[in-house]
């Protein structure tokens, strides 16, 4: 029998939203309640192991080109308007927020008050309304859970109104298509309608941090972080598919955190309370701890297939290859719960060169880690998306973050340069990519060496050692590590075709130096200085 709803309780629930309560309004349920009304509500089956398996239709990633910013006086002047920050008329906003709201209020409805930031200085509570009870155990899993006497009297300061199956319309609501990713900071009020895709609500969460935190003068980052025994805090930078989830997931270290952090006064804190896994491939051997929350009741797979059984095949990429786990924090178990580290010692950004010239690790100078930075350089490969050729394709996201940039990138990237050389931090630069050729003829980076290259690294012994400035890059490069091949070290050593390899270097370096006129003006002259250029 279906409880009737009590009408006090269920707008108690929905303050602040502009939702007033229609049908069942399910506040703060927790994971197993959530997985039961999933499955009463067939949004997804179990998987053999008891995660809880959905997919996402038409909208299997995000939807960049759906993404809007409210075009609101107090803010304009400091958006990075563009194709990323697309600006939206307030009185359209106003439009499509009524009309999401009224399609909610018809709706069984699951709400969640959640915290997004470890660090209580540095705290935004966030109130999600979704028609999705998988949606809600999503954001369960991956945003920081407050204890329950702190969801007394909870008090949003950022809403989400999360319709995944309202079609927008852009006759009406001033938008590109059905599907609409709408932010007003003014409002502090987001609209997501039109994907069932889950990352679209962690990562508008993201932006507002990445709003937010500057500031504050907290630094937000793109970033993974882990922490050794000696207090070592390390940060991972990368896009997906370069490792940022799976380099940082180290049983030696502990993970403070897999996506999102902030770097203040007081050290690293993590923005989420969950992981975010792409597990397309993902091995038991070279992935343990990842692949063991994968298997637990309680997390989230978007995507992945399974047998009628429900056992899993994480090599199907038949729905996509952006396969997904989303699981708390704790279900790694080196981890550590509080969510906080101390100053970095360490800042590692990871590239999966698809054309095989990087070396697999080089020593930056600060000048060429914001190089880097603003660069946000990897390579995406056939099969990773649709309409790529056989040819690997350059991809640049400056602060390898640019979908979730309100601010101009500058901003972020002044920042990190202030931060590097207040802490003293040292810098590489790591390719997860191909070796001994490009993609198609050469072979992916042996894990088990990048692993060992970043644990010489983070303990210090790396930088001790003796280094050769690479002839293309002009990149400091080890000379020798033990447990790692020379022709490794030294990528052209590992090419047949030595003169293929200086031309695809070249290559790359005219990408990066296309790519890098955008901030012509806006760097100083030792960044200009470290732009990457051949010396050959």
């Amino acid at each position: 029998m279906t409880p009737k709803p009590d009408p006090t309780l269920a707008n108690a629930a929905l303050a602040g939203t502009g939702v007033r309560a229609g049908r069942l309004v399910h506040a703060n349920l927790t994971g197993p309640a959530l997985v039961a009304h999933a499955l009463r509500r067939g949004e997804g089956r179990l998987s053999a192991d008891g995660a809880l398996m959905v997919a996402t239709g038409v909208h299997t990633g995000r939807s960049v080109a759906d993404k809007f910013v409210v075009d609101e006086p107090a803010v304009r002047q400091h958006v990075w308007w563009g194709k990323i920050n697309q600006p939206l008329p307030p009185d359209r906003f106003a439009t499509l927020q009524g009309r999401v709201q009224a399609y909610l209020q018809g709706q069984e409805l699951f709400v969640q008050d959640l915290y997004a930031g470890a660090d209580p200085a540095h705290r935004v509570r966030v109130r999600l309304v979704t028609t999705g009870a998988w949606q809600a155990l999503f954001a369960r899993n991956v945003f920081i859970r407050p204890a329950e006497a702190e969801l007394a009297g909870f008090e949003p300061d950022y809403v989400i109104l999360h319709a995944p199956l309202f079609a927008a319309d852009p006759a009406i609501d001033g938008v590109r298509s059905g599907t609409a990713i709408a932010l007003s900071f003014g409002q502090k009020r987001i609209v997501i309608a039109g994907t069932e895709y889950a990352g679209e609500i962690k990562k508008s969460i993201f932006t507002v941090m990445n709003w937010l935190a500057p500031e504050r003068g907290v630094l937000p980052m793109h970033c993974s972080a882990n922490v050794g025994d000696a207090d070592d805090v390390a940060l991972f930078f990368g896009l997906s598919g370069t490792g940022k989830t799976t380099l940082s997931s180290d049983p030696h270290r502990k993970l403070i955190g897999d996506d999102e952090h902030g770097w203040g006064d007081d050290g690293v804190f993590n923005f989420e309370g969950g992981c975010y896994a792409k597990v397309i491939n993902l091995s038991a051997e070279a992935e343990p701890e990842i692949w063991a929350a994968t298997h637990r009741f309680g997390t989230v797979l978007e995507n992945v297939v399974a047998d009628a059984h429900g056992r899993l095949d994480l090599a199907d990429k038949t729905l996509t290859e952006n396969t997904r786990a989303c699981y708390p924090v704790d279900y790694i178990p080196n981890v550590v719960r509080a969510g906080r580290g101390g100053q970095p010692r360490n800042l590692v950004m990871l590239t999966a060169d698809a054309f095989g010239v990087l070396p697999p690790i080089a020593r930056l100078t600060p000048a060429q880690a914001m190089y880097h930075f603003l660069s946000g350089y990897t390579a995406r490969v056939a099969g990773t998306e649709k309409g790529l050729g056989s040819e690997p394709q350059a991809t640049f996201s400056t602060c390898f973050g640019a979908p979730f940039l309100p601010r101009p990138p500058e901003v972020y990237g002044r920042m990190l340069e202030a931060m590097i050389e207040q802490h003293g931090v040292t810098c590489w630069l790591v390719n997860t990519g191909w070796t001994g050729g490009k993609y198609g003829t050469g072979r992916r980076m042996s894990i088990r060496h990048t692993r060992t290259l970043l644990r010489h690294a983070l303990d210090g012994s790396l930088a001790r050692g003796s280094f050769r400035t690479d002839l293309f890059f002009g990149l400091a490069v080890p000379v020798n590590v033990a447990g790692v091949p020379p022709e490794v070290l030294d990528p052209r050593q590992g090419w047949a075709d030595k003169a293929a390899y200086d031309q695809t270097a070249r290559d790359l370096l005219s990408r990066f130096e296309e790519n890098f006129t955008q901030f012509g003006e806006s760097v100083g002259e030792a960044v200009k200085a470290a732009a990457l250029r051949s010396a050959a």
